[in-house]
């Protein structure tokens, strides 16, 4: 599998949060690789989205295909830094198939069901041991400890949408994208 170019990343980022879906998420941890189809993401706008926190505005200006973890209510959440030249965005991977490495999965997460492993934001990150240690990780590169790649698969998905998760003063435009799996966080 080849890892998504950083031109992947640097385009309108609603569009680049569509395309991650069906993507998969390697991980690396010592001599084990962890990896899961994302099947939620979230697209954050910037200054002009209300959901967008203001203190992170420079972090999501940056350069794209850098991971962006920060915490919320204990959880670490896994966000990529996507947008145009220019520009400044960011999108939260909200949930993932489970695909290998299942069993550490659970041996981090600590429970045995499969579709509660990675149906959340931060059940993904405890299932993956993702953690601001990895912050601004290149994810255009397999050498990183965390990147994403390209699927041979051409599995048609269809891509549904809603208003994102957990924000109180959205956009009127629906922001979460999600494809039918028993893996997404919310149905």
């Amino acid at each position: 599998m080849k890892t998504l170019p950083r031109k992947f990343y640097q385009r309108n980022t609603i569009e680049v949060a569509r395309e991650l879906l069906g993507k998969i998420l390697v991980r690396k941890i010592e001599n084990t690789t962890l990896t899961g189809r994302i099947v939620e993401t979230e697209a954050y706008l910037g200054r002009n989205d209300p959901a967008t926190r203001k203190q992170y505005l420079k972090i999501i200006q940056g350069e794209v295909g850098k991971a962006f973890i920060y915490m919320v209510h204990g959880n670490w959440l896994f966000n990529i830094i996507a947008h145009p030249k220019n520009s400044e965005g960011a999108i939260l991977i909200r949930a993932l198939e489970p695909l290998s490495g299942i069993e550490k999965m659970k041996e981090y997460r600590k429970v045995n069901d499969i579709k509660n492993l990675t149906n959340g934001p931060g059940k993904l990150t405890q299932a993956l041991l993702i953690t601001n240690k990895l912050n601004f990780e290149d994810l255009t590169s397999n050498k990183s400890r965390i990147y994403i790649c390209d699927t041979e698969e051409l599995r048609p998905y269809t891509i549904l949408s809603s208003h994102r998760i957990g924000v109180k003063k959205d956009l009127p435009i629906k922001l979460r994208f999600y494809i039918e799996s028993p893996f997404i966080s919310k149905r």
